[in-house]
């Protein structure tokens, strides 16, 4: 007996194309350490020997290919005298800046029947 194609098998469904994809904290982060490394007018290989990471690996964190740990990013920053605090910050004014650029969806307040708009980035959680 041949056999019967059956249903397409159902998975996860895309996102609609008109919904914008929220950035990766890593393209971000990638972002932050590359502008401050070229503002500081230093190589790759300048900043990766300060750090003690291999150049290789830096150039994978600045384009936002590794998703580097907090110790990693810590001396990253440090070899750009930079805090780890510091880092984190300069990437969520990236985050507002970037996602700013959307409109605000509005949304029912818990309370009563007014409608205001929200930001889901008004604080920032950062979990190693």
């Amino acid at each position: 007996m041949p056999l019967r194609p059956g249903p397409a098998p159902s998975g996860p469904q895309d996102p609609p194309a008109a919904t914008p994809r929220e950035p990766l904290w890593r393209h971000l982060v990638g972002d932050v350490l590359r502008k401050e490394r070229q503002a500081q007018e230093r190589t790759l290989k300048d900043v990766a020997d300060a750090a003690r990471i291999s150049m290789p690996y830096l150039s994978e964190v600045e384009r936002g290919r590794k998703e580097a740990s907090s110790e990693v990013l810590a001396a990253a920053a440090g070899a750009l005298g930079l805090g780890l605090g510091d880092l984190l910050a300069r990437t969520h004014a990236e985050l507002v800046r970037v996602t700013s650029r959307r409109s605000a969806v509005p949304t029912r307040a818990l309370r009563g029947n007014s409608v205001r708009n929200t930001s889901a980035h008004d604080g920032l959680c950062l979990a190693a």
